[in-house]
């Protein structure tokens, strides 16, 4: 039977789809619940994305949408009232911002320039360092957090707080992993498109790559997953040593002839593997 041709967007937005149907489906979210959150994405899009430098309307956000007026109107409505998007305050943004602090801040560090160990409470103490780079939270539940997933240790003799790892990722808590989930996928996408639309608009495309093999004995699986978490946190630390310092909102780099709006940018590594799937019509 010969097969009907299928769009190759629609190829791959059923590869994207298919991983998030069964992520939506375990946490019991069901089709009409993220079919809202999809015209409220198409409806942000087409007003923010596509207003071709004239002032947005509800009429042609529905034209390109495909939505109807009133609905625009409905979905515009929430996104003035609440907008996710947005929402960058995060625990897991704060959390990363006192462990980027104590790894870059120079008030912070030792003689040979690592992360110093810090008192709980004083002068230079992880409660300064939680203050000038988490706000409002509150010192112990910070520690408590870090001491948790394993980046930060207490001498039980000394109780000075030692650094172990130069990274936070939150463990065991669902929530924090879903707001990080949204930012990865969310900036990988928007890679992809960039990428996809830079040969036309004349611009260098960002950097995008994937090491991929399909033949792989599963024996050597454990050896490959440690290695290649290694070596990805190896990477990542070194990039950060580059990046890092200069963020300015780290101590010191907030002053100097620094113009324009900020930017957002980093790099992002994933490790990935499943079954080969063989005996299936390609």
């Amino acid at each position: 039977m010969k097969k009907t041709p299928t769009n190759p967007l629609h190829q791959a937005l059923f590869r994207i789809l298919r991983p998030l149907a069964r992520l939506l489906l375990r946490n019991g979210i069901p089709f009409g619940e993220f079919a809202e959150l999809v015209k409220r994405a198409y409806v942000e899009a087409a007003l923010e994305d596509f207003s071709g430098g004239r002032k947005p309307t509800d009429s042609r956000a529905a034209v390109m949408t495909g939505l109807t007026r009133k609905e625009v109107k409905r979905q515009r409505e929430i996104l003035a009232g609440e907008n996710p998007v947005r929402e960058t305050t995060t625990h897991a943004n704060r959390a990363s911002r006192v462990v980027s602090g104590w790894v870059h801040d120079q008030a912070f560090q030792a003689r040979d320039g690592e992360p110093a160990l810090l008192p709980f409470e004083g002068s230079l103490s992880f409660s300064e360092l939680v203050k000038q780079y988490s706000g409002d939270v509150p010192p112990r539940a910070v520690l408590d957090e870090l001491v948790r997933v394993g980046v930060a240790s207490v001498d039980s003799d000394s109780g000075l707080i030692r650094l172990k790892q130069r990274a936070y990722v939150p463990a065991g808590d669902s929530e924090e992993m879903l707001q990080i989930f949204g930012e990865d996928v969310s900036d990988l996408i928007a890679t992809i498109d960039y990428n996809l639309v830079s040969s036309e608009s004349g611009q260098q495309p960002l950097f995008q790559r994937t090491l991929t093999y399909d033949n792989i004995p599963p024996e050597i699986m454990d050896r490959w997953r440690a290695h290649a978490a290694a070596q990805s946190q190896a990477l990542l630390e070194q990039l950060d040593k580059w990046l890092g310092p200069h963020d300015r909102g780290i101590a010191g780099n907030g002053h100097g002839n620094h113009t324009g709006e900020p930017m957002r940018t980093g790099v992002s590594i994933f490790y990935f593997e499943d079954p080969v799937q063989t005996g299936r019509d390609e």
